[in-house]
């Protein structure tokens, strides 16, 4: 079970965008993941009419390793770690470190 998900809200712990929030937009299996309004860099693009694409400069998201980000608390409003749990049934559930209580997913 991975401790960041794709919707988590979290905050940048280090870099350039440091305190800077947002929502996962994908995760990758390299540890790297997507995340909206974070760390944004330009791309310059050709034009293509036949898919419809038109040039210029697009500036979009570039990935961020997950161990700059961490997942933000609403509670204590500060960035949190994640732990994971096992219920009696077998079922396991992420936990904020800080305070135990469940990650909604």
């Amino acid at each position: 079970m991975n401790r960041i998900k794709q919707g988590d809200e979290v905050i940048v712990i280090s870099g350039k965008d440091k305190g800077k929030q947002g929502v996962v937009i994908s995760l990758e299996k390299s540890g790297k993941c997507l995340v909206r309004g974070i760390k944004m860099v330009k791309r310059h693009t050709k034009p293509n009419p036949q898919a419809g694409i038109q040039g210029g400069v697009i500036e979009k998201e570039s990935m961020i390793d997950l161990s700059n980000i961490a997942i933000f608390n609403p509670s204590s409003k500060k960035p949190d770690g994640v732990s994971i749990k096992v219920s009696e049934n077998g079922k396991r559930y992420r936990v904020f470190k800080s305070n135990g209580k469940e990650i909604k997913q």
